[in-house]
């Protein structure tokens, strides 16, 4: 960028921060510090142990950023001037906060004459409270985490709406899976964080429980792999969740709050085979709730069974018999909890996971007592398998979802880079909660980094489903930036990250050697044509360029660089992802290019480019190491995770024997869904655009999105593309591979006022096709067209129900 271009951008963005400005005046101020004074504050002197944790963390963050650390004084009336803070039950609060008397987990924050109240229906209530003024005065959740450390500031105000916050959870239940460890988490706690225990123990679990708290979230399903300890074998996780009023789950392998891996000693408990070592196994689930009897957690019983690890059920010979056992096996695990904590079961939170073959069984007739909750998985890709139909709806367990934005398995893992596309986890969540799923949300977090802002989403939306609308997503992204680094850097690198996600969507970095694992296949070229590799090599040097502007060019004209204490941020959050997503695009793009030019010279740049991408990502990978925030998190991203061929060098790789792609066919037209020329609403449905969804950024579904059929009067929307030359093309709708319940999305594709064509959309799980789709993000329908005339040509398109999402449209011409 040159001077006269920054000097425009920034005007536009003091003319923004003006704008923005106008826009608050119904709000008001509470000055919390300034060069004179600071706010105290003042508390029940029986305040519950965890909210004075928290009051203190509000002290400490406001010390950061004014140099004044407020006092935290117990007092037993609200009478001098202040912040109050406490439970709705306490002293404090009894004649002020009667709406929030049993309630789970519901704040407040309020103005009232010179005071600001901070109340909580409970402690997490409270808790939350708190966090939401700390974020609100710029403290990222991300402090500790991501080294998003507080910027100086001479006067500190917290801006509230007139009428203060009142806020409560959407879904009951939030949290995260810490899951397929082994390459970051785990060697990181064991070898830099945590050595005197060797493993992720309680000095982890600690710093992962305040993060949770300051995301607003209550429930851990503790990591499981063999690389790390069972989690309540090791002394003080247990008690590090209740200090900080944690939620326990496990996840769907692990039935009673047992971790198998760990756990079952196939030595000491023979076979984890229900048919023929019932009386083990039952002893083994019951010396756990025996355990938690006394502890005094908080816990969520996933219940049915599985193999000792991520595999199916031992013993059975058919699916009848898996459904009886497994029947049979919840009724006792059931009686169990009864009898152990001497409650209803309908007080004891239980939950069941139809994750892989259990959904198998669920659908053929399963029966799940009405009171556990259904925990719906998504197809470990983004897109969520099945959800509740009108009578699940009804039950008194209610719903939830277990999602992946982390994943270890076939056709290929994605355990290096976060990159889900933000669209679709507000689409797919949205769906979700649309349809019932509001009492449990858990998302497969992998190890935390650099999963940081997926994970943010995620949670945000669990607590506030209606925080995001399908036109705010790219908004909440620049919010989040902002509050990250600065208003400027917001407004700038929001556009990146937007791209960053839809390059990715298209395929992820680690996708990019075009293998699949389990079993692991070599590398092989792409499908991508020269030219597209050319275009995409084009975009992420763009992307490298834009984030590299803000730690080069801006200091020269306006001074205005990433605050120097949050470069480490800076790299954590924005170089690193944005960087080693495009050195690994570029290290295959380039060795595509190079296996197809017959120039030797060319041959030789290219395949030197690709080596040298290669070894930018090993360098940015030892920075983050060894050098990053003076070495705190050493061992903690791994270039090469499950060391599978993609992250190979190329000059080390060893390459499939297949032919590379025939190009055989040019794209003509590319049309986004979102820009048809005439659409057809259904009553009370209407087509909506989700930006920052899908290839297009613009894709397109039928909202509300509860699962709905459309019999009679279908749904539909028509585009328009013209033929310059006669003779045949082929037309390609690419819509998102999202799952209906019963297999059954269906579109009709009409061509010119011809006789529609129907086509069936689901794929089954883990066939041919179903990986093609979820590698690609897309379910490709084709179209032949023969002898087409020249001129403008319309095309229809019409759904059979909700839940189908369109993308854009190709019109190829064969070469």
């Amino acid at each position: 960028m040159n001077k006269n271009l920054y000097a425009g951008f920034f005007l536009s963005l003091i003319f923004l921060s003006v704008s923005s400005y106008s826009q608050n005046k119904n709000s008001v101020d509470f000055l919390i510090a300034d060069a004179n004074q600071s706010a105290s504050i003042f508390i029940d002197k029986n305040t519950d142990p965890l909210i004075l944790w928290a009051v203190n963390e509000l002290a400490d963050d406001v010390k950061e950023i004014t140099g004044k650390r407020p006092e935290i004084i117990p007092v037993q009336t609200i009478s001098k001037k202040g912040i109050y803070i406490g439970q709705s039950s306490s002293g404090l609060f009894k004649s002020k906060s009667k709406d929030l008397s049993d309630q789970w987990e519901k704040f407040w924050i309020k103005k009232e004459k010179e005071n600001l109240l901070v109340a909580g229906s409970d402690v997490r209530g409270t808790v939350y409270a708190i966090f939401e003024i700390t974020e609100r005065l710029g403290v990222s959740p991300w402090k500790w985490w991501a080294d998003v450390n507080p910027i100086k500031k001479e006067k500190l105000a917290l801006q509230l709406p007139q009428k203060g916050i009142i806020s409560s959870p959407s879904v009951q239940y939030r949290g995260i899976f810490l899951n397929d460890e082994d390459w970051g988490l785990e060697p990181w706690a064991e070898k830099t964080f945590e050595p005197e225990v060797g493993n992720i123990g309680p000095k982890t679990y600690e710093k992962i429980f305040q993060l949770l708290l300051r995301l607003k979230a209550n429930t851990i399903w503790p990591a499981m792999h063999p690389s790390t300890k069972g989690f309540f074998t090791l002394a003080g996780n247990k008690e590090m969740a209740q200090k900080y009023h944690m939620v326990i789950g496990s996840s769907h392998a692990e039935p009673m709050l047992r971790n198998n891996v760990d756990e079952w000693k196939p030595k000491i408990h023979g076979d984890y085979n229900y048919f023929t070592n019932k009386t083990q196994v039952d002893k083994y689930w019951q010396d756990r709730l025996d355990e938690l009897k006394s502890a005094n957690n908080e816990t969520i019983m996933t219940l049915g069974m599985r193999g000792v690890h991520d595999s199916k059920m031992e013993g059975a010979k058919d699916l009848k018999e898996s459904i009886d056992m497994v029947e049979k096996i919840i009724l006792n695990q059931r009686e169990m909890l009864s009898n152990t904590f001497k409650k209803p079961l309908k007080e004891i939170p239980q939950a069941f996971v139809p994750y892989k073959e259990v959904l198998e069984l669920y659908d053929n007739g399963l029966k799940v007592p009405d009171d556990i909750t259904l925990v719906w998985p998504d197809d470990n890709y983004g897109y969520i398998r099945r959800l509740s139909n009108e009578d699940e709806q009804k039950r008194a367990g209610g719903s939830g979802v277990y999602y992946h934005i982390s994943y270890w398995g076939r056709p290929h893992d994605y355990l290096w880079l976060s990159t889900t596309q933000p669209g679709l986890i507000w689409y797919e969540m949205t769906k979700a909660y649309e349809n019932g799923a509001k009492k449990m949300w858990i998302v497969n977090v992998g190890d935390i980094k650099p999963a940081e802002y997926d994970t943010e989403l995620f949670l945000d939306l669990a607590w506030d489903i209606n925080s995001i609308k399908h036109d705010g997503v790219n908004q909440y992204l620049r919010d989040w930036l902002k509050r990250e680094f600065s208003h400027q850097i917001g407004e700038y690198l929001s556009p990146v990250f937007e791209e960053y996600y839809r390059l990715a969507f298209l395929r992820k970095p680690e996708y990019m050697g075009w293998s699949q694992t389990e079993p692991t296949t070599q590398i092989k070229l792409s499908d991508f044509t020269e030219e597209e590799c050319l275009e995409r090599i084009k975009a992420y040097n763009n992307l490298i360029n834009e984030t590299d502007i803000w730690q080069t060019a801006v200091s020269v004209d306006t001074g205005l660089l990433v605050p120097t204490v949050r470069d480490d941020a800076y790299f954590q959050l924005i170089t690193y992802p944005i960087k080693a997503a495009a050195y690994m695009n570029h290290k295959f793009l380039y060795w595509n290019l190079a296996c197809r030019t017959s120039d030797v010279n060319e041959k030789k740049k290219y395949e030197s480019l690709s080596n040298e991408a290669y070894n930018k990502i090993k360098e940015l990978t030892d920075y983050y190491n060894e050098k990053l925030s003076n070495g705190k998190w050493n061992h903690m991203m791994s270039m090469r995770p499950r060391n599978l061929p993609v992250f190979d060098s190329i000059k080390k790789a060893d390459f499939s024997k297949e032919v590379s792609v025939k190009e055989n066919s040019k794209a003509i037209q590319f049309i986004k869904a979102n820009q048809f020329i005439s659409k057809k609403d259904p009553k009370e449905y209407k087509w909506k655009t989700i930006n920052g969804l899908g290839y297009s950024n613009n894709a397109i579904t039928l909202f509300p999105l509860k699962q709905k059929y459309f019999k009679t009067e279908k749904p539909s929307v028509s585009y328009e593309f013209e033929i310059e030359n006669a003779g045949n093309y082929e037309i390609e709708i690419h819509l998102l591979p999202t799952h209906a319940n019963n297999f059954d999305h269906q579109i009709e594709v009409q061509l010119d006022g011809n006789k529609a064509q129907l086509f069936s959309i689901n794929t089954k799980d883990r066939d041919k096709t179903w990986k093609e789709n979820v590698l690609r993000n897309s379910a490709i329908v084709k179209l032949p067209v023969s002898n087409a005339n020249t001129g403008k040509h319309t095309i229809t398109i019409n759904v059979n129900q909700t839940g189908i999402v369109l993308d854009y449209i190709k019109i190829n011409t064969k070469i």
